[in-house]
Protein backbone atom coordinates (compact mmCIF):
# COMPACT_ATOMS: atom_id res chain seq x y z
CA UNK A 1 0.00 0.00 0.00
CA UNK A 2 1.42 3.48 -1.26
CA UNK A 3 1.90 6.24 1.70
CA UNK A 4 3.23 9.68 1.05
CA UNK A 5 7.63 9.32 0.74
CA UNK A 6 7.30 5.69 0.34
CA UNK A 7 6.70 5.42 4.12
CA UNK A 8 4.60 2.31 5.87
CA UNK A 9 1.78 3.36 8.33
CA UNK A 10 1.49 0.43 11.63
CA UNK A 11 -1.87 -0.28 11.83
CA UNK A 12 -3.17 -0.04 15.87
CA UNK A 13 -3.61 -3.62 16.35
CA UNK A 14 -0.64 -6.09 15.95
CA UNK A 15 -2.72 -9.30 15.42
CA UNK A 16 0.00 -11.01 13.76
CA UNK A 17 1.08 -13.11 16.50
CA UNK A 18 -2.70 -14.30 17.35
CA UNK A 19 -2.90 -16.27 14.16
CA UNK A 20 0.26 -17.62 14.04
CA UNK A 21 -0.41 -19.18 17.55
CA UNK A 22 -3.66 -20.74 15.37
CA UNK A 23 -2.09 -21.81 12.49
CA UNK A 24 1.18 -23.34 14.47
CA UNK A 25 -0.57 -26.81 14.44
CA UNK A 26 -1.27 -26.33 10.91
CA UNK A 27 0.85 -28.25 8.21
CA UNK A 28 4.51 -27.61 8.16
CA UNK A 29 5.86 -24.62 6.57
CA UNK A 30 9.09 -22.74 5.86
CA UNK A 31 8.08 -20.08 8.38
CA UNK A 32 9.55 -19.70 11.49
CA UNK A 33 5.82 -18.73 13.65
CA UNK A 34 7.78 -18.87 17.14
CA UNK A 35 10.08 -16.06 15.76
CA UNK A 36 7.21 -14.32 14.02
CA UNK A 37 5.47 -14.51 17.85
CA UNK A 38 8.56 -13.60 19.99
CA UNK A 39 9.10 -10.08 17.31
CA UNK A 40 5.75 -9.44 18.09
CA UNK A 41 5.64 -9.61 21.57
CA UNK A 42 8.48 -6.76 21.34
CA UNK A 43 6.26 -4.41 19.52
CA UNK A 44 4.00 -4.05 22.26
CA UNK A 45 7.59 -3.58 24.31
CA UNK A 46 7.69 -0.69 22.18
CA UNK A 47 4.50 0.78 22.43
CA UNK A 48 5.01 0.78 25.85
CA UNK A 49 3.98 4.42 27.74
CA UNK A 50 5.12 5.08 31.58
CA UNK A 51 7.91 3.73 33.22
CA UNK A 52 9.43 0.92 31.64
CA UNK A 53 10.60 -2.33 34.11
CA UNK A 54 13.87 -3.31 34.14
CA UNK A 55 13.58 -5.78 32.07
CA UNK A 56 12.50 -4.20 29.21
CA UNK A 57 14.09 -5.64 26.11
CA UNK A 58 13.44 -2.43 23.35
CA UNK A 59 16.24 -0.46 24.77
CA UNK A 60 15.99 2.36 22.38
CA UNK A 61 12.83 3.16 24.24
CA UNK A 62 12.84 5.42 27.74
CA UNK A 63 10.35 6.71 30.35
CA UNK A 64 7.64 8.63 28.85
CA UNK A 65 4.22 10.13 30.12
CA UNK A 66 5.20 10.08 33.24
CA UNK A 67 2.73 13.06 34.26
CA UNK A 68 0.17 11.49 32.12
CA UNK A 69 -3.83 12.70 34.37
CA UNK A 70 -1.59 15.26 36.43
CA UNK A 71 -3.06 18.09 34.65
CA UNK A 72 -6.51 17.32 34.94
CA UNK A 73 -5.85 17.19 39.16
CA UNK A 74 -4.42 20.40 38.47
CA UNK A 75 -7.47 22.12 37.03
CA UNK A 76 -10.25 20.07 39.26
CA UNK A 77 -8.92 17.92 42.65
CA UNK A 78 -11.81 15.98 41.85
CA UNK A 79 -10.52 14.74 38.77
CA UNK A 80 -7.12 13.85 40.18
CA UNK A 81 -6.07 10.90 38.45
CA UNK A 82 -3.36 8.71 37.93
CA UNK A 83 -3.09 7.61 34.03
CA UNK A 84 0.59 6.79 33.49
CA UNK A 85 0.83 3.75 31.52
CA UNK A 86 -0.61 2.14 28.51
CA UNK A 87 0.58 1.95 24.94
CA UNK A 88 0.69 4.51 22.77
CA UNK A 89 -1.35 4.41 19.37
CA UNK A 90 0.67 2.98 16.13
CA UNK A 91 3.11 5.30 15.21
CA UNK A 92 1.78 8.36 17.01
CA UNK A 93 1.76 9.20 20.91
CA UNK A 94 -1.89 9.18 21.71
CA UNK A 95 -3.41 6.93 24.48
CA UNK A 96 -6.76 5.84 22.36
CA UNK A 97 -9.04 3.95 25.16
CA UNK A 98 -11.39 2.33 22.64
CA UNK A 99 -8.59 0.19 19.88
CA UNK A 100 -6.23 0.12 22.92
CA UNK A 101 -8.76 -2.66 24.63
CA UNK A 102 -9.54 -3.80 21.62
CA UNK A 103 -6.24 -5.05 21.62
CA UNK A 104 -5.92 -6.38 25.10
CA UNK A 105 -9.08 -8.47 24.32
CA UNK A 106 -7.51 -9.83 21.45
CA UNK A 107 -4.28 -10.62 23.11
CA UNK A 108 -6.53 -12.32 25.60
CA UNK A 109 -8.10 -14.41 23.83
CA UNK A 110 -4.95 -15.44 21.63
CA UNK A 111 -3.74 -16.30 25.81
CA UNK A 112 -7.08 -18.45 26.49
CA UNK A 113 -7.26 -20.57 23.09
CA UNK A 114 -3.67 -21.26 22.12
CA UNK A 115 -2.40 -21.32 25.97
CA UNK A 116 -0.62 -24.68 25.13
CA UNK A 117 0.92 -23.26 22.09
CA UNK A 118 2.40 -19.86 23.62
CA UNK A 119 3.51 -22.15 26.71
CA UNK A 120 5.81 -24.65 24.26
CA UNK A 121 7.44 -21.11 22.65
CA UNK A 122 7.70 -20.40 25.91
CA UNK A 123 6.13 -16.85 25.69
CA UNK A 124 3.25 -17.71 28.22
CA UNK A 125 5.15 -14.65 30.41
CA UNK A 126 5.65 -12.48 27.86
CA UNK A 127 1.94 -12.78 26.76
CA UNK A 128 0.43 -11.76 29.97
CA UNK A 129 2.86 -8.82 30.63
CA UNK A 130 1.71 -7.40 27.41
CA UNK A 131 -1.74 -8.22 28.36
CA UNK A 132 -0.93 -6.91 31.96
CA UNK A 133 0.56 -3.67 30.63
CA UNK A 134 -2.77 -2.41 29.13
CA UNK A 135 -5.33 -3.88 32.31
CA UNK A 136 -3.00 -2.71 35.14
CA UNK A 137 -3.46 1.32 32.59
CA UNK A 138 -7.62 0.58 32.68
CA UNK A 139 -7.69 -0.27 36.21
CA UNK A 140 -6.31 3.24 36.89
CA UNK A 141 -8.48 4.47 34.35
CA UNK A 142 -11.33 3.40 36.03
CA UNK A 143 -11.24 4.81 39.21
CA UNK A 144 -15.15 5.25 40.16
CA UNK A 145 -17.64 2.26 38.97
CA UNK A 146 -19.52 5.06 36.30
CA UNK A 147 -16.14 7.04 35.25
CA UNK A 148 -13.92 5.80 32.80
CA UNK A 149 -10.80 7.75 31.47
CA UNK A 150 -10.68 6.71 27.54
CA UNK A 151 -7.99 9.03 26.20
CA UNK A 152 -4.93 10.74 26.94
CA UNK A 153 -3.46 13.39 24.90
CA UNK A 154 -4.71 15.47 21.77
CA UNK A 155 -4.88 13.83 18.21
CA UNK A 156 -4.44 17.08 15.86
CA UNK A 157 -1.52 18.70 18.10
CA UNK A 158 0.14 15.34 18.10
CA UNK A 159 -0.17 14.77 14.10
CA UNK A 160 1.64 18.35 13.81
CA UNK A 161 4.52 16.86 15.92
CA UNK A 162 7.17 14.49 15.03
CA UNK A 163 9.29 13.84 17.86
CA UNK A 164 9.91 11.02 20.36
CA UNK A 165 7.94 10.07 23.73
CA UNK A 166 10.34 10.75 25.42
CA UNK A 167 10.91 14.20 24.52
CA UNK A 168 6.93 15.45 23.87
CA UNK A 169 5.94 18.63 24.31
CA UNK A 170 2.48 18.26 22.82
CA UNK A 171 -0.66 18.45 25.24
CA UNK A 172 -1.49 15.50 27.66
CA UNK A 173 -5.14 16.74 28.20
CA UNK A 174 -7.33 13.52 29.48
CA UNK A 175 -10.80 13.20 28.52
CA UNK A 176 -13.43 10.54 30.28
CA UNK A 177 -16.87 9.41 30.24
CA UNK A 178 -19.75 9.22 33.13
CA UNK A 179 -22.98 9.19 33.59
CA UNK A 180 -23.79 12.75 31.76
CA UNK A 181 -21.28 11.94 29.36
CA UNK A 182 -21.56 8.35 28.19
CA UNK A 183 -19.37 5.97 25.55
CA UNK A 184 -20.92 2.48 25.81
CA UNK A 185 -19.07 1.62 23.00
CA UNK A 186 -15.24 1.83 24.91
CA UNK A 187 -16.88 0.97 28.32
CA UNK A 188 -18.03 -2.17 26.93
CA UNK A 189 -15.18 -2.63 25.17
CA UNK A 190 -12.77 -1.91 28.43
CA UNK A 191 -15.55 -4.67 30.44
CA UNK A 192 -14.32 -7.33 27.08
CA UNK A 193 -10.97 -6.39 27.87
CA UNK A 194 -10.76 -7.05 31.22
CA UNK A 195 -13.13 -9.61 31.34
CA UNK A 196 -10.99 -11.92 28.61
CA UNK A 197 -8.15 -10.78 30.77
CA UNK A 198 -9.45 -11.74 34.02
CA UNK A 199 -9.80 -15.57 32.21
CA UNK A 200 -6.39 -15.75 30.98
CA UNK A 201 -4.61 -14.94 34.57
CA UNK A 202 -7.10 -16.83 36.22
CA UNK A 203 -4.63 -20.13 36.20
CA UNK A 204 -1.79 -17.83 37.18
CA UNK A 205 -2.79 -14.97 39.92
CA UNK A 206 -6.40 -15.62 41.09
CA UNK A 207 -6.54 -12.86 42.81
CA UNK A 208 -5.68 -10.36 40.06
CA UNK A 209 -7.77 -12.16 38.13
CA UNK A 210 -10.82 -11.54 40.40
CA UNK A 211 -9.76 -7.72 40.40
CA UNK A 212 -10.10 -7.36 36.40
CA UNK A 213 -13.39 -9.02 37.05
CA UNK A 214 -15.05 -6.32 39.48
CA UNK A 215 -13.83 -3.39 37.24
CA UNK A 216 -15.09 -5.73 34.16
CA UNK A 217 -18.75 -6.04 35.70
CA UNK A 218 -18.70 -2.58 36.49
CA UNK A 219 -18.11 -1.09 33.57
CA UNK A 220 -20.39 -3.63 31.79
CA UNK A 221 -23.21 -1.93 34.03
CA UNK A 222 -22.34 1.49 33.26
CA UNK A 223 -22.04 0.97 29.53
CA UNK A 224 -25.67 -0.69 29.59
CA UNK A 225 -26.88 1.84 31.87
CA UNK A 226 -25.78 4.83 30.72
CA UNK A 227 -26.00 4.55 27.12
CA UNK A 228 -24.04 7.19 24.45
CA UNK A 229 -21.34 6.98 21.66
CA UNK A 230 -18.00 7.79 23.42
CA UNK A 231 -16.81 9.83 20.24
CA UNK A 232 -20.30 12.30 21.26
CA UNK A 233 -18.47 13.14 24.48
CA UNK A 234 -14.57 12.66 23.54
CA UNK A 235 -15.02 14.31 20.40
CA UNK A 236 -11.02 14.58 19.67
CA UNK A 237 -11.22 10.83 19.09
CA UNK A 238 -14.14 11.25 16.44
CA UNK A 239 -11.24 12.42 13.62
CA UNK A 240 -9.47 9.15 14.67
CA UNK A 241 -11.39 6.53 15.75
CA UNK A 242 -14.99 7.11 15.21
CA UNK A 243 -17.30 4.90 16.25
CA UNK A 244 -20.52 3.25 14.24
CA UNK A 245 -22.34 2.13 17.26
CA UNK A 246 -22.41 0.52 20.68
CA UNK A 247 -24.68 -1.96 20.33
CA UNK A 248 -21.85 -4.71 18.97
CA UNK A 249 -19.58 -3.91 22.64
CA UNK A 250 -22.71 -4.75 24.67
CA UNK A 251 -22.97 -8.04 23.23
CA UNK A 252 -19.02 -8.57 23.07
CA UNK A 253 -18.66 -7.49 26.48
CA UNK A 254 -21.88 -9.66 27.63
CA UNK A 255 -20.08 -12.89 26.09
CA UNK A 256 -16.76 -12.27 27.87
CA UNK A 257 -18.26 -11.69 31.09
CA UNK A 258 -20.57 -15.17 30.56
CA UNK A 259 -17.22 -16.89 29.56
CA UNK A 260 -15.38 -15.05 32.27
CA UNK A 261 -18.25 -16.05 34.90
CA UNK A 262 -20.51 -18.45 33.83
CA UNK A 263 -23.35 -16.47 35.07
CA UNK A 264 -26.66 -16.46 33.18
CA UNK A 265 -27.46 -13.56 33.84
CA UNK A 266 -24.89 -12.55 30.69
CA UNK A 267 -26.31 -14.95 28.37
CA UNK A 268 -29.71 -14.30 28.74
CA UNK A 269 -28.44 -10.51 27.83
CA UNK A 270 -26.81 -11.61 24.28
CA UNK A 271 -30.36 -13.84 23.53
CA UNK A 272 -32.46 -11.15 24.83
CA UNK A 273 -31.00 -8.48 22.90
CA UNK A 274 -30.04 -10.78 19.91
CA UNK A 275 -32.45 -9.01 17.76
CA UNK A 276 -32.84 -5.13 19.30
CA UNK A 277 -28.81 -4.88 19.24
CA UNK A 278 -28.09 -6.85 15.52
CA UNK A 279 -26.18 -9.57 17.37
CA UNK A 280 -28.71 -12.19 14.68
CA UNK A 281 -29.48 -9.43 12.63
CA UNK A 282 -25.79 -8.38 11.10
CA UNK A 283 -24.25 -10.67 8.68
CA UNK A 284 -20.80 -9.18 8.26
CA UNK A 285 -17.61 -9.34 6.39
CA UNK A 286 -15.20 -7.98 8.65
CA UNK A 287 -13.99 -7.38 12.19
CA UNK A 288 -12.34 -4.74 14.11
CA UNK A 289 -11.50 -2.55 17.02
CA UNK A 290 -15.14 -1.00 15.43
CA UNK A 291 -17.20 -3.67 14.70
CA UNK A 292 -17.08 -6.86 17.12
CA UNK A 293 -20.71 -8.54 15.76
CA UNK A 294 -18.21 -11.75 14.07
CA UNK A 295 -16.48 -11.64 17.57
CA UNK A 296 -19.82 -11.96 19.20
CA UNK A 297 -21.50 -14.57 16.73
CA UNK A 298 -18.43 -16.88 16.89
CA UNK A 299 -17.46 -16.40 20.64
CA UNK A 300 -21.31 -17.80 21.38
CA UNK A 301 -21.13 -20.21 18.78
CA UNK A 302 -18.53 -21.78 21.07
CA UNK A 303 -20.88 -21.71 23.80
CA UNK A 304 -23.81 -23.60 22.06
CA UNK A 305 -21.25 -26.46 20.60
CA UNK A 306 -19.71 -27.27 23.74
CA UNK A 307 -23.78 -27.85 24.88
CA UNK A 308 -24.01 -24.84 27.30
CA UNK A 309 -27.21 -23.19 25.39
CA UNK A 310 -29.60 -25.16 27.16
CA UNK A 311 -32.84 -22.65 27.10
CA UNK A 312 -30.90 -20.22 24.45
CA UNK A 313 -29.91 -22.95 21.80
CA UNK A 314 -32.59 -21.59 19.40
CA UNK A 315 -31.39 -18.30 19.53
CA UNK A 316 -27.42 -19.21 19.53
CA UNK A 317 -28.35 -21.39 16.77
CA UNK A 318 -29.27 -17.66 15.05
CA UNK A 319 -25.57 -16.58 16.33
CA UNK A 320 -24.18 -19.82 14.72
CA UNK A 321 -25.77 -18.73 11.61
CA UNK A 322 -24.41 -15.29 11.45
CA UNK A 323 -20.57 -16.90 12.05
CA UNK A 324 -21.28 -19.00 9.47
CA UNK A 325 -21.68 -16.23 7.44
CA UNK A 326 -18.27 -14.18 7.87
CA UNK A 327 -16.00 -17.56 7.93
CA UNK A 328 -17.90 -18.64 4.27
CA UNK A 329 -17.23 -15.08 2.81
CA UNK A 330 -13.51 -15.41 3.68
CA UNK A 331 -13.16 -19.22 2.17
CA UNK A 332 -15.03 -17.49 -0.78
CA UNK A 333 -17.83 -19.77 -0.85
CA UNK A 334 -20.58 -17.43 0.01
CA UNK A 335 -22.36 -17.55 -3.04
CA UNK A 336 -21.15 -14.70 -4.20
CA UNK A 337 -21.55 -12.87 -1.27
CA UNK A 338 -17.53 -13.02 -0.67
CA UNK A 339 -14.37 -11.12 0.97
CA UNK A 340 -12.73 -9.66 -2.21
CA UNK A 341 -9.00 -11.12 -2.46
CA UNK A 342 -5.99 -10.18 -4.19
CA UNK A 343 -4.73 -11.85 -7.17
CA UNK A 344 -1.68 -13.55 -4.83
CA UNK A 345 -4.62 -14.55 -2.27
CA UNK A 346 -4.99 -11.77 0.33
CA UNK A 347 -7.84 -10.78 1.58
CA UNK A 348 -8.70 -7.32 1.12
CA UNK A 349 -11.50 -5.72 2.99
CA UNK A 350 -10.34 -1.74 3.30
CA UNK A 351 -7.54 0.25 1.20
CA UNK A 352 -6.43 1.86 4.46
CA UNK A 353 -4.99 -0.21 7.02
CA UNK A 354 -5.88 -3.45 5.09
CA UNK A 355 -3.65 -6.06 7.45
CA UNK A 356 -5.37 -4.83 10.55
CA UNK A 357 -8.56 -6.64 8.85
CA UNK A 358 -6.72 -9.89 7.84
CA UNK A 359 -5.07 -10.41 10.78
CA UNK A 360 -8.61 -10.35 12.78
CA UNK A 361 -10.14 -12.69 10.45
CA UNK A 362 -7.86 -14.84 10.11
CA UNK A 363 -7.47 -15.06 13.76
CA UNK A 364 -11.13 -15.86 14.17
CA UNK A 365 -11.14 -18.53 11.33
CA UNK A 366 -8.56 -20.44 13.05
CA UNK A 367 -10.26 -20.28 16.64
CA UNK A 368 -13.54 -21.14 14.63
CA UNK A 369 -11.91 -24.05 13.24
CA UNK A 370 -10.63 -24.99 16.78
CA UNK A 371 -14.22 -25.09 18.03
CA UNK A 372 -15.83 -26.50 15.27
CA UNK A 373 -12.60 -29.76 15.37
CA UNK A 374 -13.90 -30.09 19.04
CA UNK A 375 -17.40 -30.53 18.22
CA UNK A 376 -16.69 -32.64 15.60
CA UNK A 377 -18.70 -30.06 13.44
CA UNK A 378 -18.14 -28.42 10.06
CA UNK A 379 -18.50 -25.21 8.26
CA UNK A 380 -21.86 -25.25 6.35
CA UNK A 381 -21.92 -22.86 3.39
CA UNK A 382 -24.04 -22.38 0.54
CA UNK A 383 -21.25 -23.39 -1.70
CA UNK A 384 -20.58 -26.87 0.58
CA UNK A 385 -19.49 -28.26 3.46
CA UNK A 386 -16.23 -27.08 4.82
CA UNK A 387 -13.93 -29.13 6.97
CA UNK A 388 -12.61 -27.67 9.96
CA UNK A 389 -8.72 -28.57 8.43
CA UNK A 390 -9.44 -26.42 5.75
CA UNK A 391 -10.46 -23.43 7.29
CA UNK A 392 -7.44 -23.73 9.70
CA UNK A 393 -5.41 -24.14 5.99
CA UNK A 394 -7.14 -20.75 5.10
CA UNK A 395 -5.58 -18.95 7.96
CA UNK A 396 -2.31 -20.57 7.52
CA UNK A 397 -2.32 -18.71 4.26
CA UNK A 398 -2.84 -15.53 5.29
CA UNK A 399 -0.36 -15.57 8.10
CA UNK A 400 2.45 -16.97 5.05
CA UNK A 401 1.23 -14.24 3.09
CA UNK A 402 2.42 -11.64 5.57
CA UNK A 403 5.16 -13.30 6.27
CA UNK A 404 6.52 -13.50 3.17
CA UNK A 405 4.83 -15.89 1.17
CA UNK A 406 3.38 -13.25 -1.44
CA UNK A 407 4.05 -11.70 -5.07
CA UNK A 408 6.40 -9.43 -3.54
CA UNK A 409 8.86 -12.09 -1.43
CA UNK A 410 8.94 -9.80 1.59
CA UNK A 411 7.71 -9.43 5.27
CA UNK A 412 5.21 -7.54 6.24
CA UNK A 413 5.84 -7.67 9.77
CA UNK A 414 8.96 -5.53 10.58
CA UNK A 415 11.85 -7.38 11.01
CA UNK A 416 11.48 -10.60 10.17
CA UNK A 417 13.06 -11.94 7.28
CA UNK A 418 15.51 -10.79 4.99
CA UNK A 419 13.28 -8.15 3.41
CA UNK A 420 10.77 -6.08 5.35
CA UNK A 421 9.66 -2.65 5.17
CA UNK A 422 12.33 -0.12 6.60
CA UNK A 423 10.51 3.10 6.13
CA UNK A 424 8.07 2.52 9.15
CA UNK A 425 5.55 5.51 9.80
CA UNK A 426 6.33 5.39 13.68
CA UNK A 427 8.04 8.41 15.56
CA UNK A 428 10.26 6.91 18.03
CA UNK A 429 11.52 3.96 15.33
CA UNK A 430 12.60 7.16 12.57
CA UNK A 431 14.01 9.24 15.20
CA UNK A 432 17.37 8.12 17.18
CA UNK A 433 17.34 6.78 20.75
CA UNK A 434 17.18 9.09 23.20
CA UNK A 435 20.77 6.83 24.41
CA UNK A 436 21.97 7.43 20.78
CA UNK A 437 21.23 11.16 20.71
CA UNK A 438 20.29 12.78 24.47
CA UNK A 439 19.74 16.36 22.84
CA UNK A 440 16.21 17.10 22.56
CA UNK A 441 14.61 16.80 18.98
CA UNK A 442 11.86 19.23 18.99
CA UNK A 443 8.21 19.17 16.34
CA UNK A 444 9.86 21.19 13.50
CA UNK A 445 13.29 19.54 13.85
CA UNK A 446 11.85 16.34 14.02
CA UNK A 447 10.19 16.55 10.38
CA UNK A 448 13.32 18.69 9.22
CA UNK A 449 15.85 16.14 10.50
CA UNK A 450 14.56 12.62 10.45
CA UNK A 451 10.91 12.52 8.49
CA UNK A 452 12.02 13.02 5.26
CA UNK A 453 15.28 10.80 5.51
CA UNK A 454 15.69 8.97 2.61
CA UNK A 455 17.72 6.14 5.15
CA UNK A 456 15.62 3.26 6.90
CA UNK A 457 15.11 3.93 10.10
CA UNK A 458 17.60 4.17 13.17
CA UNK A 459 15.63 1.86 15.05
CA UNK A 460 13.91 -1.64 14.30
CA UNK A 461 10.43 -1.46 15.35
CA UNK A 462 10.46 -5.39 15.62
CA UNK A 463 6.71 -7.01 15.43
CA UNK A 464 5.36 -3.78 13.70
CA UNK A 465 2.64 -4.53 11.22
CA UNK A 466 2.11 -2.60 8.67
CA UNK A 467 -0.82 -1.16 6.19
CA UNK A 468 0.23 -3.67 3.71
CA UNK A 469 -0.10 -3.89 -0.28
CA UNK A 470 -2.75 -2.62 -1.96
CA UNK A 471 -5.48 -4.72 -4.02
CA UNK A 472 -2.68 -5.84 -6.45
CA UNK A 473 -0.46 -6.76 -4.66
CA UNK A 474 1.78 -3.69 -4.85
CA UNK A 475 3.73 -1.94 -1.99
CA UNK A 476 6.39 0.27 -1.71
CA UNK A 477 8.90 -0.12 1.21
Amino acid sequence: MMFMRSCTKIVVVSLALLVLLGVEAATASEFNYGEALDKSLLFFEAQRSGKLPPNQRVKWRGDSGLKDGLAQGLLNFRNQVDLVGGYYDAGDHVKFGLPMAFTVTMLSWGAIEFRKEITDLDQLGQTLWAIRWGTDYFIKAHPQPNVLWGQVGDGNSDHYCWERAEDMTTPRNAYKIDESHPGSDIAGETAAALASAAIAFKPYNSSYSSLLLVHAKQLFSFADRFRGLYDETIEDAKEFYTSSGYSDELLWAAAWLYEATNDDYYLKYVVDNAVYMGGTGWSVKEFSWDNKYAGVQILLTKVLLEGRGGAYTSTLKQYHAKADYLACACLQKNDGYNVHTTPGGLLYVREWNNLQYVTSASFLLAVYSDYLSAANDKLNCPEGEVQPQEILNFAKSQADYILGENPKSMSYIVGYGAKYPVHVHHRDASIASISVLSAVVGCVQGFETWYHRTEGNPNVIYGALVGGPDQNDNFSR
